[in-house]
């Protein structure tokens, strides 16, 4: 298949971020164009939900955008932003308008992040919305790869099932990727390969299982090597994943099935009133 051909899912882009607001039509055409059919599109607190949801809706009646899948929850950093209505109101956004995931959830240690006991009961009760609803998550884990998963261990043996979901970005150790694989979560990689500098990152993209691994931009964020220091888009996709198939010695057609493969798996109704057009 030529690669003018191939189809690509963009598993973590911010369409509703202010960015975009120039231009956000125009960037949707040009991701499009670039064979990018569906975009994961997190929220990262409760004032995004009625936009995500409007560009959802919008994007199933325009053929020239990529079909947007929306996920709803409350980024690690924006809990100190927290109201306390805000868990209850993400709870009703998951009943009136089941996502395809809640997201973007987390910790975030870096210097400068809110208090992280905070984050940690905001994250362990999105977890339990989670389970509850059963839908997959969109996991933040910014230096807290080893916190993260053993939140979501301490939560699985308190009985509330997760259904998996997604380590954006991910930046851990192998044995912690292997530690997330076994709990049912994909791992995502994006700009961070494109840097020769970043080493554990592309050996990762290079070695994990091909089942495991999902293609993501975090636009505008998280921008490739070519456009760094600019905002970030979708339609750099496709060159992401020619970094990514250089490092495992593959086609871009065997990475553009497998990749697609894994998130229509992970996230079930893909093929099911989402259909790439």
């Amino acid at each position: 298949m030529s690669e003018a051909m191939l189809t690509w899912i963009d598993t973590h882009v911010h369409w509703d971020a202010a960015e975009f607001d120039q231009d956000r039509e125009a960037a949707l055409v040009r991701a499009k164009l670039a064979g990018v059919t569906h975009c994961l599109n997190p929220s990262v607190s409760v004032s995004g939900f009625s936009q995500i949801q409007a560009l959802a809706e919008a994007s199933h009646s325009c053929n020239d955008w990529p079909t947007l899948l929306p996920a709803y929850g409350i980024h690690p950093l924006y809990v100190d932003q927290i109201q306390p209505d805000d868990l209850q109101r993400l709870e009703a956004q998951l009943r009136a308008h089941r996502p395809f995931a809640i997201g973007e959830i987390g910790l975030d240690a870096y210097t400068g992040a809110p208090d992280f006991a905070k984050q940690q009961r905001v994250f362990e009760a999105q977890l339990h919305l989670a389970a509850t609803y059963q839908l997959p998550v969109l996991l933040h884990v910014r230096h807290a790869v080893e916190a993260v998963i053993q939140t979501l261990k301490r939560v699985q043996r308190s009985g509330q099932k997760i259904p998996g979901g997604i380590a954006h970005a991910f930046n851990g150790s192998a044995v912690q990727a292997q530690q997330l694989i076994d709990m049912g979560f994909l791992l995502g990689f994006g700009g961070g390969c494109t840097y020769e500098g970043s080493t554990r990152i592309r050996a990762l993209a290079a070695q994990l299982p091909l089942t495991a691994i999902v293609l993501e931009t975090d636009a505008p964020d998280m921008s490739p090597v070519w456009l760094h220091g600019q905002r970030n888009e979708s339609n750099q996709l496709p060159l992401v994943a020619k970094t990514v198939a250089a490092l495992r010695q593959i086609s871009l057609t065997a990475l553009s099935e497998a990749t697609t493969g894994n998130v229509a798996r992970l996230l079930g109704r893909l093929t099911n009133g989402a259909s790439a057009r």
